[in-house]
């Protein structure tokens, strides 16, 4: 029996109707997966991951344990060459997920003493993390860098603080929209700040070469996080800084140090998918296209003031309500469209949607299916 403590948290959930279930249900049309540039299925990167295979010296497919015992295959090496390599780096640490990078990075390099300001629409996992490492934490408002400004002064001079932390995502997960990396970067060097950018969301969508936002600025931030299971199509992720972060993480982050490593194979498809990922365009470019069409034909619906205003491939059909977001879900994936509500307290109450993911391989039929779907409940 569970706990009466543990049922009343479910029973609210219930009440709520916020209620969370797995589901293996596919569809058609995929408008929810984080899949970006469609590399989940890419016949390209299964071709490099058989040759991987074939060429492998020391042929293992489990892992056997931690990376500090016996679980650092050499493919290792090559994978975390090769993302600082793509990602302009002087080095990578690979984590077996983005969440454990975040809690993993954030409570071994932030301690107690020091000043942290985040976002006030930064990740779960980000906020895990600043629980962990027991430091103060300031969150500023979204995107606004005079009231992060103004927030460092006034906390510096209160506490006499000078390590000071910034902690924020290049793409909002859930809005979808930029953080003004130059803005952070001036006053990165006005107040000596350490800069500590996810950028999940934004490689394959954004930036230079569409490798994120930060990658001319590498030099200027202390630890970027790249995930592996967005556009690079795999799971996983990259913690990428200095050669001393990364010994400093290898000797001080439990998240790493405490995981029994991932398995050679898991490794060999995220090699394989970072070889594909440097050269290949196509559907970068063809993602780029959707976006500018999807945007364009919600404009011509009318539709503009439902959504957010986001130009990456996150958007956001705004309905401010759990149980209708829910009912509209239902309903669009009765029709064979992968589509999620995201409810509060995932997002505040009052900021209910659903989120939409963009996608190389959407068609133009696949929008306007979804688009005239939505017009037809669109409260104007």
């Amino acid at each position: 029996m569970l706990p009466k403590n543990l049922k009343q948290y479910l029973d609210k959930r219930i009440e709520n109707n916020s209620l969370r279930q797995l589901s293996d249900q596919s569809y058609p049309i995929d408008f929810y997966s984080n899949d970006y540039l469609g590399y989940a299925r890419s016949k390209a990167i299964s071709a490099i991951l058989n040759r991987l295979d074939e060429e492998e010296l020391r042929p293992q497919h489990g892992s056997t344990g931690s990376r500090l015992i016996s679980g650092n295959h050499p493919v290792f090496k090559q994978v975390e060459d090769k993302a600082k390599k793509v990602f302009n780096a002087d080095s990578a640490l690979f984590y077996n997920s983005g969440y454990d990078a975040n809690t993993g990075l954030l409570s071994a390099v932030i301690k107690p003493k020091d000043l942290v300001f985040y976002d006030e629409l930064c990740h779960a996992s980000i906020r895990d993390g600043l629980q962990m490492c027991r430091a103060k934490g300031y969150k500023f408002r979204h995107c606004n860098y005079a009231d992060l400004e103004q927030q460092i002064i006034r906390q510096r001079e209160r506490l006499g603080v000078d390590n000071i932390y910034v902690v924020t995502e290049s793409v909002f997960s859930m809005d979808g929209d930029v953080t003004a990396i130059e803005e952070l970067i001036s006053l990165k060097t006005k107040y000596n700040l350490n800069l500590i950018i996810d950028e999940a969301h934004a490689v394959g969508v954004c930036g230079k070469e569409f490798k994120g936002l930060t990658t001319d600025y590498s030099k200027e931030i202390f630890a970027r996080i790249i995930t592996c299971g967005k556009s690079l199509g795999s799971h996983g992720a990259f913690v990428l800084g200095s050669g001393e972060l990364k010994l400093y993480l290898v000797n001080f982050s439990r998240a790493f140090i405490y995981s029994t490593g991932a398995s050679p194979q898991h490794i060999k498809a995220v090699l394989a998918a970072l070889i594909h990922f440097e050269h290949e365009q196509a559907s970068k470019h063809k993602l780029q296209q959707v976006i500018q069409q999807f945007r364009e034909k919600v404009e011509n619906l009318g539709l503009t003031h439902q959504f957010l205003n986001s130009h990456t491939a996150i958007q956001s059909y705004m309905i401010s309500d759990n149980l209708k977001a829910k009912a509209l879900a239902k309903d669009l994936n009765s029709k064979g469209i992968g589509i999620k509500a995201i409810l509060h307290p995932t997002v505040p109450e009052g900021k209910e949607r659903l989120r939409i993911c963009l996608h190389s391989f959407n068609t133009e039929q696949d929008i306007d299916f979804l688009l005239k779907q939505l017009k037809m409940t669109s409260p104007i």
